[in-house]
């Protein structure tokens, strides 16, 4: 999980820095760059954490053919971290 919200941090820095980068660069080279567009970077900013959220849903593996297994305590005291399983199938008699 915080893995997940750095890479979304990361998706909402990209319009800024990618702004500044560019203004910058542009007063540098003598250009008037105006006021900076917050309204537009947070909107991109907006789109890129949407699309990252439809990429996960899309992309993510399906559990619902699983069973989970919670995390145990162990007599050391440790505890092992929950899975999913695949379910039993069921075995088809054949007719008689």
């Amino acid at each position: 999980m915080p893995e997940s919200l750095a890479w979304r941090a990361a998706l909402i820095a990209i319009p800024f820095v990618i702004w500044f980068l560019w203004r910058a660069r542009a007063s540098k080279l003598g250009r008037d760059v105006g006021a900076t567009p917050y309204a537009w970077l947070v909107t991109a900013a907006a789109a890129l954490v949407g699309l990252s959220l439809v990429a996960t849903v899309v992309f993510h593996p399906d559990n619902r053919q699983k069973r989970y297994v919670p995390g145990e305590m162990t007599a050391s005291g440790g505890v092992t971290k929950g899975h999913f399983e695949a379910l039993p199938t069921l075995q088809k008699s054949a007719p008689k």
